[in-house]
């Protein structure tokens, strides 16, 4: 039996400042900090990554591309109405369970008015966002879905999904559980699928 190759400094490096974007935000988040929970030096970080913006960014970007990779599973599956939905739903709780610092990191992005990436976030989910609504109109307009404003429901789905990961701490002390528990994440998942369920089925 051979012992799994420990990961190399880069992917090190990366998994630390995920924990620290997301934990203390980009403001108060510095590379020695950084560094130190890799227990490297800062300019050891530095020979990998040329500044904290650069590094942020990789972050961000990578996990954003892991994202777009799981729901498009989903998206391109041949389920059609109410079982397309549920998948893309599933799909995003999961990863986001899979990922809840992300979550977090997408939150202070969001509510930071100077940004800190060299995209703008909201211009590259707004694709997404668009055929996601599209979806909805076509199937409301066949009757397979209850009528509504298919964008107002996206982002109710948005704060569904994305504000129980990033509120964690404020959860527990609600419901004197983990919420981050495999029991507590079952039942958020099948929460949110039968919300949606009852929502858009006539």
């Amino acid at each position: 039996m051979t012992n799994a190759t420990p990961p190399d400094t880069r992917e090190q490096i990366l998994v630390e400042a995920l924990a620290c974007f997301a934990n203390a935000g980009y403001a108060g988040t510095s590379l020695n900090d950084i560094a130190a929970g890799v227990g490297i030096r800062r300019p050891s970080l530095l020979h990998h990554f040329a500044s904290k913006e650069t590094l942020y960014q990789e972050v961000f970007e990578r996990l954003l591309s892991d994202w777009f990779d799981r729901l498009a599973g989903a998206i391109t599956a041949p389920e059609q109405g109410w079982a397309k939905v549920e998948l893309v739903l599933r799909a995003g709780f999961r990863f986001f369970a899979d990922n809840p610092e992300y979550v977090r990191m997408v939150r202070r992005e969001a509510l930071d008015s100077e940004g800190h990436l060299a995209i703008e976030l909201a211009a590259v989910l707004r694709p997404m966002f668009d055929r996601a609504a599209a979806y909805f109109d076509r199937e409301m307009a066949s009757g397979a879905f209850v009528v509504q404003d298919p964008r107002q429901l996206l982002i109710t789905g948005y704060g569904a999904l994305l504000s129980y990961f990033s509120d964690e701490p404020f959860l527990e002390g609600l419901l004197d559980m983990n919420p981050l528990s495999p029991s507590a994440l079952k039942a958020r998942e099948e929460h949110v699928v039968d919300f949606f369920k009852s929502a858009l089925l006539p």
